[in-house]
Formats: C-alpha cells, sequence, structure tokens
C-alpha cells in the first residue's frame, strides 16, 4: 500500500511537471485587418489609428509618416524608447522600408477599444533557454488623442 502510494505521488509529479510545459500555440486571426473594424464610430476611427501603427509604423517602417499617427509628446511607457514623436522616430526611423505595405503580416488575434483606449494583442515567436521555440502573447496599448496616439504601454523590458 505505501510503495502503491509513492508510485501514485511520483506519477502525479511527472504529470503536473509535464503539464507546466504544456501550452496551446498563440495563432493570429486568419484576417488580421478586420479586426480594426468598429461598428461605433469613433471606437473605429481609434481602431484605424492603432492599425497603421501596426502597419505602416511597426512593420513596414514607413517612419517619415510617424506624424500622422503619433502626437508630437506621444508619452511612451516602454523603457527601450524615449517619449517624444522626434526620439521615437530616431529609434525606429533607420530601419530599411518595406516595400509594398498592403496587408498586415503581424499575427495579431484581438484588437479591443474601450474610451481612448486601444489594445492590441498578438503572437509572438520566442527562444526558451534550450533554443526551443514558444509562442507567448505580446500586447500594445495607445491612449488616442485627437485622432493620433498619444500615449503608449507594451510588455518590453529593459533587457
Amino acid at each position: 500500500m505505501k510503495l502503491r502510494m509513492i508510485f501514485s505521488g511520483l506519477a502525479f509529479a511527472l504529470l503536473m511537471g509535464r503539464a507546466a510545459y504544456a501550452q496551446e500555440p498563440v495563432k493570429g486571426a486568419a484576417d488580421p485587418d478586420a479586426l480594426f473594424h468598429d461598428k461605433n464610430k469613433k471606437l473605429d476611427a481609434e481602431k484605424q489609428v492603432a492599425y497603421h501603427i501596426q502597419k505602416d509604423l511597426l512593420q513596414c517602417n514607413h517612419w517619415d509618416e510617424a506624424g500622422k499617427w503619433l502626437t508630437e509628446e506621444y508619452h511612451q511607457h516602454n523603457p527601450q524608447v524615449q517619449s517624444g514623436l522626434a526620439p521615437v522616430v530616431k529609434a525606429f526611423g533607420s530601419r530599411p522600408k518595406t516595400a509594398t505595405c498592403d496587408k498586415l503580416t503581424v499575427p495579431v488575434f484581438a484588437v479591443v477599444a474601450d474610451g481612448d483606449l486601444v489594445t492590441v494583442l498578438s503572437a509572438r515567436t520566442l527562444k526558451d533557454k534550450n533554443g526551443q521555440e514558444y509562442t507567448s502573447t505580446w500586447f500594445d496599448t495607445w491612449r488616442i488623442k485627437n485622432g493620433k496616439a498619444d500615449e503608449h504601454w507594451d510588455p518590453a523590458t529593459k533587457n
């Protein structure tokens, strides 16, 4: 009886250890562009600002157009980038432009707009300490002010 309990406990521990590494892969929507629309006109316009930041700036590197989508003050809560339109353009503007920028290719799976905030959730592929790839969720949240992003949050760290 004691031996059975030991083996049962060991089997349980092994199963729980395996469950700690189990994961459903995070996947983007089949048509991420469709997620950036809303029946409410105000929320639709705010989602479109986030869409253009994702597609035109972050994906296609058209940072010469950043003033269309970001305020001069652009408050940045990412510890790797200073606040302000000019510092953001300086940080990202040297990246090569993508020639064609028709569709968003970032694996976005949700876009949530509430009040003046728009949050974009996307899949991100990372590597563990053994070099194995896995997916996780990334988010970007923007506060929209007068038709432009005025503030930004994401889970970025210093390293």
